[in-house]
């Protein structure tokens, strides 16, 4: 993937990766509030962040999650990315935009249940069992290029390189416009970096 000249070091990492290059957008409110994901828009200064580093990530297939925040991330980056229904975050229904510390406090037992069984859904929505295998199909069909997305689909990708449970993969920490990439091997994929800073 190329970058502008001005990164020299990731420009040559960047030249010769065969596999994708996942962004965490834009910081948004709900990040901030600490809010079970619910496609909000990116906050102001979380865009302001992105539109500092605007053509630093390039001349590479893009796609996006269908979330705002992702999308008006990739327009601040300059990325002509595509949104991708398998990139979009785990649907976590009723619990979407709600607190984590309400749902710790008025759910504990659910909560729990989520937190430890792939399986589970106790919001109704979508398992991160289910999130983990759309994204582990996405990326095998042999994607090569640069995602936005949110931590969750970056957790995921992790565990799928690893061969592991997606929930052994929270312990990982993705912040926002931090890069992660996975490499292609032929025969599956090998972590190059997790959770590196964007500089300008």
């Amino acid at each position: 993937m190329g970058v502008r000249p001005g990164a020299a070091s990731r420009a040559r990492r960047g030249a010769s990766l065969i596999g994708v290059l996942f962004v965490r957008h834009a910081t948004s409110a709900g990040m901030r509030e600490a809010r079970f994901p619910a496609g909000g828009a990116a906050d102001a200064g979380g865009l302001a962040r992105a539109r500092r580093l605007a053509g630093t990530l390039s001349g590479a297939e893009a796609w996006s999650s269908p979330a705002r925040a992702a999308l008006e991330t990739c327009e601040a980056l300059e990325l002509a990315a595509r949104p991708v229904a398998a990139l979009a975050e785990a649907d976590h229904g009723r619990w979407a935009g709600l607190p984590y510390t309400r749902v710790a406090a008025r759910e504990p037992d659910a909560l729990a249940r989520w937190l430890s069984d792939p399986h589970a859904v106790p919001h109704g929505g979508e398992s991160r069992a289910d999130l983990a295998a759309r994204v582990a199909a996405w990326l095998d069909t042999g994607v090569s290029g640069i995602a936005v997305c949110d931590s969750g689909v970056i957790r995921a990708a992790l565990a799928h390189a690893l061969g592991v449970d997606v929930t052994a993969a929270d312990r990982i920490d993705i912040t926002p416009l931090s890069t992660t990439a996975l490499v292609s091997t032929g025969n599956g994929w090998r972590i190059a970096h997790i959770n590196r800073k964007v500089t300008d």
